[in-house]
């Protein structure tokens, strides 16, 4: 008996000893890792027609949008010992959760004999049977760690990058990954409305991320890999959750007309609205090419620019690594790409634990090396076009505001609108933070709020100056409240608070 017992503990030594083989790509970091894989929905979105495009039946299946997200976390204790098969059986079920245990088999088998099948098959089963760092369900480590949300190139799954995964979770980070999904189906259209549907899955992911109780929910980041790279940017234009960003030889570039301010883009993606650090990562091919549209006009955040000594595409992504042919190497080998994989994983993290962690010593290194003008190994090279100023957005106003003061709300204001014509507080707006102001009883910031009102709209809008003529009363100017009062009068006749307290003052 104590030799059955001592079973599961040997071959979890084994593979911890056989990680540098199983995970060779990257090294391991001072965390196990642990991996979950959680099947939910997000209901408020439609995934399945009403009938079967294959059968054209009316469906009976859950129609909402399927999101099989798989977890990596810093983990301590043992776990179920993992191989890179087990990574494949995922996906099998990233459509279809209700697959049985022999139909994710038969899929599997599918799957890995459709890439077996060639000259190269012996490398494929070999990387099936290798050892992974993970441990499946393995007891979360205690504390908060920020998290990573990996968004797929093009339809890929959701294990596209399992060794990056991995590698970060080692080094104490939470990554949450999906599968690149269509609108409708797994097969992505590469126009904008496929591109939105997968930033709305890292949106989902993002709050996802808000129930994990290891979870540091305030420092979000995304890695995007190609056409991933383009929803992780559409993402964090709509969602400040995000805190920074990382492209991996992404989308930009081809889907250019999505996020260049023209007719076809989303209207939403401006400099203004990505003013969080960003690592922008791309290949020998297009070290001309690196300076996009989009990027020439980042100019509120850091950008860090880098070229990787690498001759295709596949060289950041794991899966391919492992799955694709000798012959697709063109240009190099495997073990090359696999080289330059490991100096894009190493890079990652030395920008993420300097820009999302706050990690001094790895923004030191970043500096150095941007300052000696030295790549680090694998790179072509790198740099970083720093950022001009703060973004000039709202958030960016209330934080001029908290540390300067309501008394600087009107230069703070004007400043930041002439450099951005859509920050604009409409008078709704100004009116209800007025009030709530006055509510907490802070009068004399909300004469100002106010004052910067009617200043915005000098003559419209007499519910501004009758706000005014409210905070004058609550700071004791009875003067210039009567004097609010009836220029909201005189705007419109009909303001019946603002006669109302004309009335009680004794002047109407």
């Amino acid at each position: 008996m104590t030799m059955f017992r001592t079973l599961p503990a040997l071959l979890l030594a084994f593979v911890l000893a056989h990680a540098a083989t199983a995970a060779d790509l990257t090294p391991t970091g001072p965390y196990r890792v642990g991996f979950h894989v959680r099947q939910q929905y997000d209901r408020a979105r439609v995934y399945q027609h009403a009938r079967s495009p294959v059968t054209a039946q009316l469906t009976n299946s859950d129609r909402a949008r399927p999101l099989q997200t798989l977890v990596w976390y810093p983990a301590i204790g043992t776990g179920g010992v993992m191989f890179y098969r087990d990574y494949a059986t995922t996906v099998a079920t990233e459509e279809e959760f209700s697959r049985t245990p022999e139909q994710v088999r038969r899929a599997t088998d599918l799957l890995i004999d459709a890439r077996a099948g060639g000259a190269d098959g012996a490398q494929v089963q070999r990387e099936m049977r290798n050892p992974v760092r993970a441990l499946r369900d393995a007891p979360e480590r205690p504390g908060k760690f920020p998290v990573v949300i990996y968004a797929p190139s093009n339809s890929a799954y959701a294990i596209e990058n399992t060794d990056l995964c991995e590698y970060l979770a080692s080094h104490g980070y939470i990554v949450i990954a999906t599968p690149s999904l269509g609108v409708r189906s797994h097969t992505v259209a590469a126009d904008l409305e496929s591109a939105e549907a997968q930033a709305a899955d890292i949106g989902f992911l993002v709050g996802y991320a808000h129930t994990l109780p290891q979870a540091d929910a305030s420092r979000i980041a995304v890695v995007g890999h190609s056409w991933g790279s383009l929803a992780s940017v559409l993402a964090a234009a709509r969602d400040d959750r995000i805190r920074a960003l990382v492209t991996l030889d992404g989308s930009l570039r081809a889907a250019s007309d999505y996020v260049n301010g023209g007719p076809r883009a989303a209207r939403y993606v401006s400099p203004e609205r990505l003013g969080i650090p960003l690592l922008y990562m791309t290949r020998l091919q297009d070290e001309g090419t690196i300076g996009t549209e989009l990027l020439a006009r980042i100019r509120y955040t850091d950008v860090y620019l880098a070229t990787l000594d690498a001759a295709n595409h596949m060289a950041f992504s794991s899966w391919s690594l492992r799955m694709a042919p000798d012959a697709a190497f063109t240009g190099g080998t495997r073990p090359q790409a696999a080289q330059a994989y490991g100096a894009m994983a190493e890079t990652v993290e030395r920008f993420l634990d300097a820009r999302l962690k706050g990690d001094a010593a790895a923004r030191r290194q970043l500096d150095e090396a941007l300052g000696a003008q030295r790549p680090p190994a694998g790179f072509l090279s790198f740099a970083v076009r720093r950022a001009a100023s703060a973004p000039p957005t709202l958030d960016t106003f209330l934080d001029q505001l908290g540390q300067q003061g309501f008394e600087h709300i009107g230069t703070i204001y004007d400043r930041l609108h002439a450099q951005n014509p859509d920050l604009v507080l409409d008078p709704l707006q100004t009116y209800d933070w007025g009030m709530k102001l006055l509510r907490e009883r802070h009068a004399a910031d909300a004469m100002r709020v106010f004052q910067l009102g009617v200043h915005l709209y000098p003559e419209r809008f007499e519910f501004l100056y009758d706000g005014l003529g409210q905070a004058c009363e609550a700071v004791g100017e009875r003067a210039a409240a009567i004097a609010y009062y009836r220029k909201a009068l005189a705007l419109e006749p009909t303001q019946a608070h603002a006669g109302e307290r004309l009335k009680a003052l004794g002047v109407l």
